[in-house]
């Protein structure tokens, strides 16, 4: 399908779970106790409990008290067709079709809080990652070689997290696992409890995708700015992501793992320049005390094994560019969330001031290289 040209990957494009996802997935003795979708606008990310409580979003949340916005209202009326159609496999492919999108990894939209709940028992959040899964999986089903799942994993108890990971690679045939970069279970990511998970990564050749949402409730950058959505999600996406990068290039995860690949998504990827020079700043003047393990600079970690993504928009990735060439940067939609440009999304990065090879890395090459195609 290339278009102008260039083959086309979507290293993170959103699914639109169906409100009753888990009643219908979930392990039998789970049921009473699983979430389930609100459906009050066409893409309504929300969920609640079976007491109507909100799910894995913050108590402060007042936003149906405020007028819903221009943005919202023009996504509303976008995307009403597609949501009419029931977010299928069949209309995911033709939403690709209209973009240009040849081949897209799917990540959650609901699903994304699922498991960002402080309280939430190992056992449920294991099993909703199941049912999650086993729904994606049925999902990719319209078309296995253009549909490839991003397999969500609880923080919760390791050793679920490891056999989930290890299904999604084996049984699944997922391209990826994904976990939301604000910590859920109060350990950072460099702690030793998640050195089985790295292991099993490594071992199976799948990687790890980061993957940060507006809302959450367990601990989150946002928190501060309380209901005031657009300081929550201004924050919260790319400083999460630089959270999760300190830990896995700057405290040793990447050392121990020299085959891990990792992305963080939807953050943009304007702030690597700045983040890497400070990160590698305080290595050379702290390192010896707090980071001996190192062998390089941080940001040689990140060079080695990372990737960030790419908004179509974003006019300051040429800079990115400039520092640190292309070869870690994806593409990616966001689509049918808030700030995707879609349908042009692809046209937009064809705009930016980057040359063909850079274009035809970002959009393709890279893509292909994180997700091991």
């Amino acid at each position: 399908m290339a278009k102008d040209g260039f083959k086309v990957m979507d290293s993170d494009m959103h699914v639109m779970e169906p409100p009753d996802l888990w009643e219908r997935y979930i392990d039998r003795e789970f049921k009473t106790l699983c979430p389930r979708g609100l459906t009050e606008g066409v893409r309504d990310l929300r969920i609640v409990g079976v007491d109507g409580k909100p799910w894995g979003m913050p108590v402060v949340e007042d936003r149906p008290h405020r007028p819903p916005g221009r943005v919202y209202e023009a996504t509303e009326k976008l995307f009403r067709p597609y949501s009419e159609r029931g977010w299928t496999g069949e209309v995911q492919l033709g939403a690709m079709d209209e973009e240009g999108i040849d081949v897209a990894v799917l990540y959650p939209s609901r699903g994304l809080h699922a498991l960002s709940k402080a309280d939430l028992d190992p056992r449920l959040a294991a099993a909703l990652a199941r049912a999650y899964n086993n729904w994606l999986y049925d999902f990719c089903h319209a078309d296995p070689a253009r549909l490839l799942g991003a397999g969500m994993i609880s923080p919760f108890a390791i050793d679920d997290a490891v056999a989930e990971a290890r299904r999604c690679a084996t049984e699944l045939g997922f391209k990826a696992v994904f976990v939301r970069a604000n910590v859920a279970n109060g350990r950072n990511w460099h702690d030793p409890y998640y050195e089985p998970l790295w292991t099993t990564l490594e071992e199976l050749n799948i990687p790890l995708g980061f993957h940060e949402s507006a809302a959450s409730a367990v601990r989150q950058v946002g928190d501060q700015f309380g209901s005031n959505f657009m300081l929550r999600h201004l924050f919260s996406h790319p400083v999460e992501l630089m959270l999760a990068a300190g830990s896995m290039c700057g405290a040793g995860v990447l050392q121990r793992h020299p085959r891990l690949r990792v992305a963080f998504l939807e953050g943009n990827c304007s702030w690597l320049p700045w983040f890497l020079w400070r990160l590698d700043e305080h290595w050379e003047m702290f390192g010896d005390v707090w980071a001996p393990e190192l062998r390089m600079l941080p940001s040689g970690y990140f060079k080695r094994q990372c990737f960030a993504s790419v908004e179509p928009d974003e006019t300051p990735v040429k800079y990115v560019v400039e520092h640190m060439g292309s070869d870690r940067l994806v593409f990616s939609t966001d689509f049918p969330h808030i700030d995707t440009r879609f349908p042009h999304a692809v046209d937009e990065l064809l705009k930016l001031p980057l040359s063909d090879e850079d274009k035809r890395k970002i959009l393709w090459d890279n893509c292909a290289s994180y997700y091991g195609l």
